[in-house]
């Protein structure tokens, strides 16, 4: 069953509203190199913020504070409606990963805090946090 986006829930794009980050970085460049940077800021804007700019919207649709259109939309709130009973470490998590946290970071913390392997497992299961990423046009891995 498909979850229903509540109307006062503002819906965006991840590729138009950083589109706006990309602008301001490429001002900032070009004013420190005292010309117009062009594509060159953009590709850079990509190398050093994509990968952090997408995990910050991503953490936001989980909590479902804004729907990303192209972010998978069964994954929308998805921290309200199935982890409600472990908000407790499921902040904890989302914590972390706004920082950069991967899986394997989140096991070794789990770990060193004797925080249940299976709860940790299941929760970053759920959440299949290496399966949401996109591309950005300008990216220089893209094939």
């Amino acid at each position: 069953m498909d979850y229903i986006i509540p109307a006062h829930v503002e819906r965006c794009s991840v590729f138009a509203d950083c589109e706006q980050e990309i602008l301001k970085f490429k001002w900032i460049e070009s004013q420190r190199a005292g010309r117009d940077l062009g594509e060159e800021a953009v590709r850079l804007w990509v190398i050093k913020h994509w990968s952090g700019y997408l995990r910050a919207r991503w953490i936001e649709h989980l909590q479902g504070t804004r729907f990303w259109t192209e972010l998978d939309s069964g994954d929308f709130a998805l921290l309200q409606r199935e982890c409600a009973d472990r908000l407790w470490l499921l902040q904890d998590i989302v914590d972390r990963l706004k920082v950069g946290h991967e899986n394997l970071n989140l096991l070794i913390w789990a770990s060193e805090r004797d925080i249940s392997r299976e709860l940790i497992l299941n929760i970053l299961e759920r959440l299949n946090i290496n399966s949401k990423r996109l591309k950005h046009k300008y990216d220089p891995y893209l094939n």
